[in-house]
């Protein structure tokens, strides 16, 4: 008889609601570098740049949902190999990345985001949203 052995990978989950304010985005910004901060998340490879960079797309898209879709959900998960991270939002419009002009004063966050993220994915929710997701890879 052969027995087959379990690998735990280490993983990590926190979702945060934060409520249509400015301060939003600066509060989940600094609640997605805590968490990414603690020393067993840190253990498993992950940098100070990597934790900036999580912060940066949380801001941005915390940003988004705020602005556009009032209140928003904040999910974290990290696992061996990746950072996720999810906004929800109540907003009746998808948001899409615009392209990048020279004169522009707002519209470059999810082009930033894309660019950070490994993946960018944009759905409509069940019940009126969007979720967006983006993947950084560790």
């Amino acid at each position: 008889m052969r027995t087959h052995r379990r690998t735990h990978r280490r993983s990590a989950r926190v979702e945060y609601h934060l409520p249509d304010e400015a301060q939003s985005a600066r509060r989940a910004r600094r609640l997605t570098a805590q968490f990414l901060a603690r020393p067993a998340l840190r253990a498993g490879g992950l940098d100070a740049g990597q934790i900036g960079d999580a912060a940066l797309i949380v801001s941005e898209l915390v940003t988004n949902a705020t602005r556009h879709g009032g209140s928003c959900r904040l999910c974290l998960h990290v696992s061996e190999t990746q950072v996720t991270v999810e906004v929800y939002d109540g907003s009746p419009g998808r948001p899409d990345v615009r392209p990048l002009t020279t004169w522009g004063e707002s519209g470059r966050g999810l082009a930033m985001v894309r660019c950070l993220a490994q993946r960018l994915d944009i759905a409509r929710v069940a019940g009126g949203g969007n979720r967006v997701r983006a993947v950084l890879a560790l």
